[in-house]
Formats: C-alpha cells, sequence, structure tokens
C-alpha cells in the first residue's frame, strides 16, 4: 500500500499546483490524503459511473484530470448530478484529486504528449504563464572538498543554463574565523583564529529545487557550520504556459495532416477549418479547448492549430486569420493523459518499493455521431 499524501507529492512533483491558471481548482476535492490505498483509477472526468466502478473493485483513490468541483458551492444536494457523485464518493471513502492545468502547462503535460504524439519537432511553448524564479547559491569550501560539493549541488538539480548542466564558477580564496566554546571545528582550535584556503562555488539553482540542493550540499560539506549565501537574480528561469508548438518533420498538405491527427488519436471523424490542399509545417496544439489559443497561434506564424472544443466564430477568426484548424474533440486530446500519466506512477511507487494496483477508467467521448 502507499499513503494518498505521498502520491500526490509523486503528481505534484511534475505537476506543481502552482502552475494551474487562477479560475482553475486542482487538487483534492474530497477524502483524506492521510489515508494508504492499494488500488487506484485514474479517469479524464469523474463521473457517478467512474465513481461505481471505483466502489465495485475496491478502489480507494481515483485521479482524474477535470476537477470534480470548479466553484465554490452554496449548497449540495444528493438529486443534483454532483450531488450524487460527492455522496457516493464519501460513503465509500474513496478520494477524490485531479491535475488539471497544471498538467496542460507542466513539462510532459498533455500538450506535450500531444506535441509528440504527432512527432512534431522543436517544441516549443505557445502561450507563456509561468517563468520559474532563480537564485544565485555561492558556497565556500576547504580545498580538496569542492569536487564532493559541486557534484552534489549539481546532481541535486543547480547549475542548469539552457542545454548545459553542472555549470558553476570556482574561484580561489581564503576563509576566516575562530572556533568558540561549544564547537567542534573541522579545521583549526578553540579560541585562535584560523585562516584556511577555501574555494568559491557559485550556481544558479531553481526556486522549487533550493531545499533539495542546500540539503545535498549540508550533507557532503565538511564544516560544522556552512557559510554559503543565497542572491534572488532576474535572469529568466525555465518557461511554462498553455499549448504548445513545433514542426512537422516534411511540410504536407492540410488534408494529409488531417488523417495522421485521425490516426494517432484513434479517431473516425474530426472537424477542420481552412484550404485542406493547404501546405502546413508550423503546427501548434492545445489539449481540450483551445480556441482562445487561435491568436497566439495565428501571432507566432503558425500554419494549424490541433486542439478541441472550438466555436463558431472562433472557426472564423482563424479562417480570416489565415489559420488552419482542426478540431479533434475535448476528449481524444486530453484522454492521451490517461495511459502516461498510469506508466509514471507505477515506475515512481516501484522506486519507491510500494506496492499499489493503477488502472485506467474505460471512459468514453459523451457525443455520438449519427
Amino acid at each position: 500500500m502507499i499513503s494518498c499524501q505521498t502520491l500526490v507529492q509523486i503528481l505534484e512533483k511534475w505537476a506543481p499546483k502552482k502552475l494551474a491558471m487562477d479560475w482553475d481548482n486542482p487538487g483534492l476535492a474530497i477524502g483524506d490524503l492521510s489515508g494508504e490505498v492499494s488500488k487506484v483509477l485514474l479517469t479524464l472526468t469523474v463521473t457517478s459511473e467512474t465513481v461505481e466502478f471505483a466502489a465495485k473493485n475496491s478502489c480507494e483513490m481515483i485521479i482524474s484530470h477535470h476537477p470534480l468541483i470548479f466553484k465554490p458551492l452554496k449548497s449540495l444536494k444528493k438529486d443534483t448530478p454532483l450531488g450524487k457523485i460527492v455522496y457516493k464518493a464519501i460513503k465509500n471513502d474513496i478520494v477524490i484529486y485531479s491535475l488539471h492545468t497544471n498538467m496542460d502547462i507542466a513539462s510532459g503535460g498533455i500538450n506535450d504528449i500531444l506535441a509528440n504524439l504527432l512527432n512534431l519537432e522543436q517544441i516549443q511553448v505557445l502561450k507563456p504563464t509561468y517563468r520559474e524564479k532563480l537564485n544565485k547559491l555561492v558556497v565556500f569550501v576547504p580545498r580538496g572538498y569542492e569536487d564532493a560539493v559541486r557534484n552534489a549541488i549539481c546532481e541535486a538539480g543547480a547549475g542548469h543554463i539552457g542545454n548545459y548542466s553542472h555549470c558553476t564558477f570556482n574561484a580561489d580564496g581564503f576563509g576566516t574565523f575562530k572556533p568558540l566554546e561549544g564547537t567542534n571545528p573541522f579545521i583549526g582550535e578553540l579560541n585562535k583564529l584560523e585562516k584556511a584556503d577555501e574555494i568559491r562555488i557559485e550556481t544558479i539553482v531553481p526556486e522549487s529545487l533550493l531545499r533539495k540542493v542546500i540539503s545535498a550540499m549540508l550533507k557532503v560539506h565538511p564544516y560544522e557550520e556552512v557559510a554559503y549565501d543565497i542572491y534572488p537574480i532576474n535572469n529568466s528561469g525555465k518557461e511554462f504556459g498553455l499549448g504548445r508548438m513545433g514542426y512537422a518533420r516534411e511540410p504536407v498538405k492540410l488534408r494529409e495532416f488531417c488523417e495522421i491527427v485521425k490516426q494517432k488519436l484513434s479517431l473516425s471523424h474530426i472537424r477542420a477549418v481552412g484550404d485542406l490542399n493547404k501546405s502546413v509545417s508550423k503546427i501548434a496544439v492545445c489539449g481540450g479547448a483551445g480556441g482562445d489559443l487561435i491568436y497566439d497561434a495565428a501571432f507566432f506564424g503558425a500554419d494549424v492549430l490541433v486542439t478541441g472544443d472550438v466555436k463558431y466564430h472562433e472557426a472564423l477568426d482563424a479562417k480570416e486569420l489565415g489559420l488552419a484548424v482542426i478540431d479533434a474533440g475535448h476528449f481524444a486530446t486530453e484522454n492521451i493523459l490517461l495511459p502516461v500519466l498510469k506508466e509514471h506512477l507505477e515506475e515512481q511507487t516501484k522506486l519507491l518499493r510500494k506496492q499499489v494496483e493503477i488502472s485506467i477508467y474505460k471512459d468514453k467521448d459523451p457525443f455520438v455521431i449519427i
């Protein structure tokens, strides 16, 4: 078994809640995270059928993409759709947790999965929404121990600049200190001023990894009291955002690209806007409802936007902007998350040597084409 809290830590390491849009409500909807579970059910959307399935199959936790509760509730009646779900989940002691726009925005989340599924190259964020803050870490290390400390902080995640890792600057110097009563100095004698050859190591650390990096540094640093400084800096950290944009491996006609989308998403039909004979190579994608990214995609020169839930007037706007649109549906462009999420959870729980059964609820698109 594994605690719900541990599962949440695994999920939020991948898709931190701080990445979610302000209007969103990811996270715990029902239940107690301190409990332990042996079976977890993954689903796109929590419905009464999902909860019924979970209860019958002894699943103690449901992890969904769409939040069960979006807005504050004034009342919760048992005879409403939401009320039925909540009452049934509480009755069966089922925890319900969701990852929504934080999983859309996260690296390796829904939009990256969709972009990779379509074999796009040079993938980048379409609409930035968050940029990670950076800090400069400076630590002073006695000569002979600089390699151990440098390796520890870099292996913990410090020192990344673009596609380069283990980036540090090192300078020789000397430090002074006087060990006082009650200390156990690594170098020097009590009440005697010491002058030690030291190396100044400085590097960049993302704010989200700062505690981890400092912990790793302190474990290997030989000094009883480690001298280090942390400075906030204005350098641009890693960029996160909605949608992705990239390039097809070679230009294709829009009609042909529509067939590729259908094949990759296992669809019998899609909706398309634009000249089917137009050549497309620069592709924008947004899982779920991405009609509001039409202007962003057009501004950055995309030939086509692949998304779902495109409205009539959004389609007209795209046409006016010269942007082709493929509406592959909300369900199909997001349900691709579940197998990847299952694999990730299984890998991480295995590393922790925890036994938990993770399954996917075989949901279907609610729309039927007649």
